[in-house]
Parts: C-alpha cells; structure tokens; sequence
C-alpha cells in the first residue's frame, strides 16, 4: 500500500442543501440521487392513492375511501384558506350543502348526468358562496369563523321551515355515477390535480400576495392591490372545492338533503389537519384518510367513540401538536450523504 497516497477528506452533507441552492424547480441540473430525492415523496402519494380502492376489502370500505376524498377536498380549502390566506373557515358545511343542493336540482329539474351537473355545480356553488360570504371578507380570525358557521346552520333551517327543496325529506331520486370504480378512481383524481394545484398556486406571485394578506395586509393595501378582491379569489378556490365535494356527494347517495349541512363537514377537516399538519396542504389530506376510517372503526362502540375520537385529538395536540406531516417533512429533509470535500 502506496503511504504517501492521500485519501480524499469526506463529510456528510445533507441531501436537499445543494437542491435548495439550485432551487427545486430545476431538474435538468441535479444527479439521479437528488431528482429521486425530489419524486419520491410524491409518487409514493399518487401510487398510494390509486392502489386504495384495489386493496380495500368489501363495498363498504370501498365507499369509505369516497366520502374520506369529500372531506380531503375540504380540508385542503381549510388549509389554504387558513395558513396561506389568514382567513380560518368554518363554512365546509356550507359549501357541501350548496354544491350538493345544486347538483341535485340540476340532475332532477333539467335531466343533466354528473358530468355535467358536477362542474356546473362546482363554479356555481363557489359563485354563491363567495357572493354571500363577500360582506364578512374584511373580517379577520374568529369573527370570519363565526360568520361561516353561521350559514349551514341558518339555510338548514331555512329550509325545514320552510318545506322547500324536499324539506326534511331532501331531494330524492338523484343520478348516481355508472360504476363503482368510476366513482372511487374520479375523486382520487380530482384530490391529486386539487393538492398539486393549490400547490403550485401558492408558490407562485399570488400565493406571495395570499401570504402578504396573512402577514400583514396593511403593506399589501399601501402596494395598491385589492385585499377583498383576493380574499374573495382565495375563498372562491376553497369554497369550489368545497361544493365539489357536495356535488359529488349527492350523486354517491343519489340524494340531497339538509344533512349535507351538519356540522361534521366543518369539523372533521380542522381535526385532519391538526392531525396531518397545517400550512402543507398534503398533511390535511393525510389527517383525513386517518382520521375518518378510524371513526368508521369506533362506530361499533356507539356513543363511547366520541371519547376515543376525542383522546386521539387530545393525544395528537399535546404530544405532536406539528401534525403528522411537518414532522415527517422534517425527518425526511434530514438524509445525508458522504461528498468529497
């Protein structure tokens, strides 16, 4: 062995520094280790996602993965709407009322097919829902949150007062999608284009505008733009996600009725994402697809499941109040390789 050789000094360095230097968008430049780096994470949600349905073990679960997409959708308009806007939303309920009311009416009255009646009840639900949330856009914090979980509870009542739209009995008799896999494989679709989507949204020069919103909107005001016109984008985004998730709804159950109001559509996604990780926008669609099928399994416990779904919210808050996906993030940005130095 050659004494006077020298061997090079290595060190460990860690794997996503040289990516943040050449930023994350280009791939061109970066080795096979760091674009694996880079797609890992994001192949394994959308194989995961599409292999959900396969791996189910009967129509029941089946069905489950459907109505665990419905609050995904919402959860991700929570989340947007909430760390990347500063406007925290207790209107899910609304939106999934709207947008299910919509879709049904179109269907019956009109004889449309979901393919049509979904996206028109998507555009048109966020329309209305943005026009009637439009006076509580200068509102900021709980008093926005007030406002949203004032509307659910006040068009239900309207409603079965009323006698109006099928009153207590809702409208029956809607269209419902022509197969199971039809219905399972277009909302998992629609999740994946929904979460890469807003991701890209808000990482591009109106996402910096949403943020300056949060932030501090005074600086965004003295810059000459609009604030309540791009909270009224921001909620109009959200909420279409929202009446997405209700159009959807209607055709799964074929029906379209005041339950479309209860209050679980605005509280489970806020569960999800203190359990998933707020501000990631995956982490609330991870908090859902755990958060829900754990509840399906506690039914069999009857009205004791309040209590285990509530230690498990308790569990959560107090010993990773970070969610799920801020600490995996975290681990995962910690990989480390040996480089010359």
């Amino acid at each position: 062995m050659d004494k006077n050789r020298v061997t090079p000094e290595r060190r460990k360095e860690r794997l996503d520094r040289g990516i943040k230097v050449r930023t994350e968008g280009i791939y061109a430049i970066a080795s096979w280790e760091e674009i694996s780096y880079l797609v890992l994470p994001r192949l394994l949600l959308i194989v995961g996602l599409l292999l959900l349905p396969l791996l189910m073990p009967s129509l029941y679960w089946k069905r489950v993965i459907s109505i665990v997409s419905i609050y995904a959708l919402l959860a991700l308009g929570f989340d947007f709407l909430a760390h990347f806007v500063g406007l925290v939303s207790l209107g899910g309920a609304f939106f999934v009322g709207t947008g299910g009311y919509i879709a049904a009416i179109l269907n019956k009255a009109f004889g449309l097919s979901p393919t049509f009646t979904i996206p028109m009840a998507t555009l048109a639900g966020a329309a209305i829902c943005t026009l009637l949330l439009l006076p509580a856009l200068p509102l900021r914090g709980v008093y926005f949150a007030i406002v949203t979980l004032m509307y659910p509870l006040v068009l239900a009542r309207i409603i079965e007062a009323l006698n109006i739209l099928g009153g207590t009995d809702g409208i029956l008799g809607v269209a419902g999608f022509p197969s199971r896999w039809i219905e399972q494989y277009l909302i998992l679709l629609i999740i994946i284009l929904a979460l890469f989507g807003l991701r890209r949204l808000v990482n591009e020069d109106i996402g910096l505008v949403f943020r300056g919103v949060k932030d501090n909107d005074q600086a965004v005001r003295a810059s000459g733009l609009s604030i309540t016109f791009y909270k009224a984008i921001a909620v109009f985004i959200a909420s279409g996600l929202g009446s997405l998730g209700g159009a959807y709804l209607s055709h799964i159950y074929m029906w379209s009725g005041i339950s479309q109001f209860a209050l679980d559509f605005s509280i489970i996604p806020i569960a999800a994402t203190v359990i998933g990780g707020g501000g990631t926008l995956v982490g609330p669609l991870l908090g859902c697809f755990i958060l829900v099928p754990v509840s399906e399994l506690l039914r069999a416990f009857g009205t004791l499941r309040i209590v285990f779904y509530s230690l498990i919210l308790m569990l959560f808050i107090m010993f990773r109040s970070e969610g799920i996906m801020v600490y995996a993030q975290r681990k995962y940005h910690q990989f480390e390789r040996w480089v010359k130095v």
